[in-house]
């Protein structure tokens, strides 16, 4: 089989799988497991051998004319380098772990035929994104995936909150993919087609028109999509979903997307040095923002959420400093340490019983119970926190090496500013990241709160993704900083001392620091229980909050749960705490000047519907209505008031004619 029609079946399989996934589902429920994992796995393997045959030499590409337009032709088109070999392969892998975890995690769930069936379109859909080489063609996996997005984000419809957070992703994301429907147009047509070879040609010979307008216009997708400042906020109340979708979302598909297409025309935005310079803005308030808001939050998949936010930001700022090699490699490795975070998440919140029990500050015990995810978590975390030798410390590197390299101006097509703004960030953030992983780490596996019942062991299928995902988290930084530059642009990919040395010395400080803080706060919570100020860091505002929490507690089940007193968060951040849990309002900032604005102009338009056009509507049939109403009075099928109204009406002619003859 050639590379070609190989590379045909990679979003084929999952595809084909979908499908009869959702046809079979309530006729054949014995096939819907397997039709759930052998798909993925089979385009896993196809996806491997297409990468070992690209093997980082040039791009295998193919094309075939879909549809005559009359103008800018639009192709079927394949384009598979080095970037879009180990992409697809990261996709496939991410999407059979999560599948085979899932037939453990929701083996109970009566909807699970229709949520594995589109776990298989999701993935379908961002293989075609990756392996794409025609924009409109990549378009449609860009859309389907919003769409699956917004059934598997809403899969526990019944709960208003999986119900609201479905719609916020999809309407936020829609969003930012109105200006990138109109840079693509705007695009395609300076270009005169929809290829990326061809637009890149374009761009090399400086045949943009309109370089900046489109660049910003893309880049508004891209921040929808890959969840980047000002668009982001969709992502963390997306944790409403299952959890293996949110390992999905985050590890592989989706929030990959908008990253990996810039990488793909990366030149296109390296035309405008104002858009390279918002890129790097964005990430940078990226970056900062969601670290200090992780460092605040209190349900697990929240903080992993924000996370994730803040590790795309380094991946655009390693595009924003025009080094899509280390953005890529950042992106491989995040999705193998993510999806085992987000999974190991899963197993605790499944081990709680319930899928809502999140909150870090009731979890007890668990480091004895669940000590699979105990073990693998604090590996990711490891990488998270890019801690020597795990693989998130040499793709994080690779960011602020790139970031260096670029401050002293003289990198073509990049603005020193940008270099500078992304290297102080990315340092930024380095600390927060390790700050708020060694408080998860501390509150889920040596926290203090009520204890959970036991339920049990988990599925083995959970519990050997775990294992096999810990591998790559483990190893795969080191294996791959020397060998992925010939995949790539042939940039070097090794940690430069100075920016290692920042980083890491920065990183181990904020792990001692939130270390410390926890350790105060556990000494304080142990000597003044709640009822005196002086346990609680935040002083008054904190006592009555905590207060609230004890005397108020939510219930869970059939449980309720005491908060543990000792969070390090509020201590580091002290008044900024409140904020920070709140995201910032960022929310309340979009409810005020477009929520209630819209609702305004709605109540608007509802009242003249109602008071000034139905009022003429019912105007011109009321005139009507009166005089069928006087006629009918008139025919009242009584024969005396007839003959009567013909004699009175024979009296009034003949005294008219009678009038008539004497006045002439």
């Amino acid at each position: 089989m050639t590379t070609t029609n190989l590379a045909v079946l990679v979003p084929l399989l999952p595809f084909l799988g979908a499908v009869a996934g959702l046809l079979l589902g309530r006729t054949a429920p014995g096939f819907v497991r397997p039709l759930a994992v052998l798909p993925p796995l089979a385009a896993l393997a196809a996806a491997a051998l297409v990468a070992v045959r690209q093997g980082g030499g040039p791009a295998v590409e193919a094309h075939t004319e879909l549809t005559p337009t009359g103008s800018v032709p639009v192709e079927l088109a394949l384009d598979i380098d080095g970037f879009a070999a180990l992409v697809a392969v990261l996709v496939a892998f991410v999407a059979t772990c999560v599948q085979i975890y899932s037939t453990g995690y929701l083996r109970d769930d009566p909807r699970y035929p229709s949520y594995a069936a589109l776990v298989s379109l999701f993935t379908s859909a961002m293989l075609l994104v990756v392996y794409s080489g025609d924009l409109i063609v990549l378009l449609v996996g860009w859309e389907v995936m919003g769409i699956c997005s917004y059934f598997l984000v809403g899969h526990y419809w019944e709960t208003p909150e999986a119900r609201a957070a479905s719609l916020k992703a999809f309407l936020v994301t829609k969003l930012g993919d109105v200006p990138f429907l109109i840079g693509l147009f705007a695009l395609g047509t300076d270009a005169g087609s929809f290829r990326i070879t061809r637009v890149l040609g374009t761009v090399a010979s400086g045949g943009l028109d309109h370089p900046t307008v489109i660049a910003l216009l893309l880049l508004a997708g891209v921040a929808g999509k890959s969840a980047q400042f000002p668009l982001h906020t969709w992502l963390p109340d997306a944790m409403a979903g299952p959890t293996p979708v949110s390992a999905l979302i985050h590890a592989a598909t989706m929030v990959a997307a908008g990253v990996y297409f810039v990488a793909r025309l990366l030149p296109v935005f390296e035309a405008s040095s104002a858009a390279m310079t918002v890129l790097a803005v964005m990430a940078a308030v990226t970056m900062t923002g969601s670290g200090l808001a992780a460092l605040a939050q209190d349900d697990i998949k929240r903080v992993l959420a924000y996370s994730t936010i803040g590790q795309l930001g380094y991946m655009t700022g390693a595009l924003a400093v025009g080094d899509r090699g280390a953005a890529v490699f950042h992106l491989l490795s995040h999705g193998a340490f993510k999806a085992l975070l987000f999974l190991a998440a899963g197993v605790i919140i499944h081990a709680a019983g319930t899928n809502s029990l999140a909150a870090m500050s009731r979890m007890h015990g668990l480091r004895d119970r669940v000590p699979d995810a105990y073990w693998t978590m604090t590996v990711a975390l490891l990488a998270l926190a890019a801690i020597p030798p795990f693989s998130g410390f040499f793709s994080k590197e690779s960011v602020l090496g790139a970031a260096e390299h670029v401050t002293d101006g003289r990198t073509a097509h990049v603005p020193g500013a940008a270099g500078w703004i992304v290297l102080v960030a990315g340092l930024a953030a380095a600390l927060l990241t390790a700050a708020y992983a060694t408080r998860l780490w501390l509150l889920a596996f040596r926290g203090r709160g009520t204890e959970a019942p036991d339920h049990g062991r988990q599925p083995l299928t959970m519990t050997v993704v775990l294992r096999v995902l810990a591998i790559p988290s483990l190893a795969f930084g080191g294996l791959a900083y020397r060998s992925l530059p010939g995949w790539f642009d042939g940039r070097d990919l090794t940690p430069t001392l100075l920016t290692s040395i920042l980083g890491t010395g920065l990183a181990l400080v904020g792990g001692l620091l939130t270390y410390g803080a926890w350790q105060r706060t556990s000494a304080l919570a142990a000597r003044a229980p709640i009822g005196a100020v002086a346990a609680h860091p935040e002083g008054d505002a904190g006592l009555v909050e905590a207060e609230a929490i004890a005397t108020h507690e939510p219930a869970y089940g059939d449980i309720a749960y005491a908060p543990d007193p000792a969070d390090p968060g509020r201590l580091l951040l002290g008044r900024l705490h409140r904020h920070a849990a709140a995201g910032f309002h960022l929310d309340a900032v979009y409810t005020a000047l477009f929520v209630r604005p819209v609702q305004a102009g709605a109540s608007l338009v509802r009242f003249l519907d109602r008071e000034v056009v139905d009022t003429y509507v019912n105007g011109a049939a009321a005139l009507p209505r009166l005089l069928g109403a006087a006629v009918r009075r008139a025919q009242t099928g009584n024969v005396q008031t007839y003959v009567s109204a013909l004699l009175a009406g024979t009296v009034v002619l003949a005294v008219a004619v009678v009038l008539v003859a004497t006045g002439a």
